[in-house]
């Protein structure tokens, strides 16, 4: 069945589940949270973006992960006109806050097989200056 134009992609899947009381989750950059000793490990699915579409950004203690995904398909396509695009087109963000101790170096960051691994210390105390004796003349 093609739908309207005018109907989002998901339009029926949200009407019939607000309808039986469920919440829908949208699937774009759904993200897991692992503890591994003394670091945090997010996972988070990007499918179908290109490495050099995402972007992370340490601000003010936030992590920002942003991708951005255009239509990289030739408008005089010899091979058809699409009749219905399900892929997803556009930008996306998502923001954890993580800490304000943590700098840039402290973080590590991975795209494979439409997974973005990101790991970072759990706990960055600020570093105390040490103790020092002035000595009085």
């Amino acid at each position: 069945m093609i739908i309207p134009s005018f109907f989002s992609d998901d339009y029926f899947d949200e009407v019939f589940n607000t309808m039986r009381g469920k919440e829908t989750v949208k699937p774009l950059m759904r993200t897991d949270v692992k503890e591994i000793g003394s670091d945090y490990l997010l996972e988070i699915e990007l499918p179908g973006f290109e490495k050099d579409e995402i972007h992370a950004e340490l601000e003010k203690g936030y992590l920002t992960i942003s991708g951005v995904r255009t239509n990289k398909i030739d408008e005089d396509d010899k091979c058809g006109k699409y009749v219905r695009r399900e892929r997803y087109l556009g930008k996306c963000s998502r923001s954890f806050y993580i800490g304000e101790n943590l700098k840039q170096e402290d973080i590590k960051a991975k795209y494979e097989n439409g997974i973005l691994s990101i790991v970072f210390p759990k706990d960055k105390k600020p570093e105390i200056e040490e103790k020092r004796r002035i000595s009085i003349e």
